[in-house]
């Protein structure tokens, strides 16, 4: 997947966002917890977790609409530290069950936010590609769950969200 138009809508929403907060401090650590914080709502929508459940996930929609609010901030923290030259969505062949997946992408935003390297970015990026795998999205439909979800991110910060 080409991440460049992604990165380039992020980037925009960035600065419509920070002007009208009037944000002009580092907010790194912030959306790196947004990020975290994002993760875990998706996992809650799996319910992957949920051994004492017999409830199944929420909706596919549901599921991925909080699969790229990870993306909005996963994005972003990139922008941030210089990150958004990356042309393509790095993958690696990982399959494990999602509750690994998450735990591995759990460790690897942490370790970025340690250590904001390329690699650890890409990392974080592996376990994603591979949460979406498992989760069977295409890249179709991430990009168009992307861009709806990039709008109404502007239509809250119009309505005072």
């Amino acid at each position: 997947m080409n991440l460049q138009k992604l990165f380039t809508m992020q980037k925009e929403l960035d600065a419509f966002i920070e002007k009208t907060q009037g944000i002009d401090f580092d907010v790194f650590r912030e959306k790196t917890l947004a990020l975290l914080v994002e993760l875990g709502e998706l996992a809650n929508e799996t319910r992957c977790f949920k051994f004492w459940s017999k409830k199944g996930p929420s909706a596919d929609s549901v599921i991925l609409e909080e699969f790229v609010d990870s993306v909005h901030f996963l994005l972003s923290l990139g922008i941030m530290k210089g990150y958004n030259t990356l042309s393509t969505w790095p993958t690696d062949q990982r399959e494990d069950s999602l509750t690994e997946l998450f735990l591995q992408a759990q460790k690897g935003i942490i370790d970025f936010s340690l250590a904001p390297t390329l690699v650890n970015y890409e990392e974080v990026w592996k376990c994603y590609g591979a949460i979406a795998k498992a989760l069977h999205f295409e890249e179709e439909s991430i990009i168009n769950a992307y861009i709806s979800k990039n709008e109404k991110n502007y239509e809250r910060q119009r309505t005072g969200y």
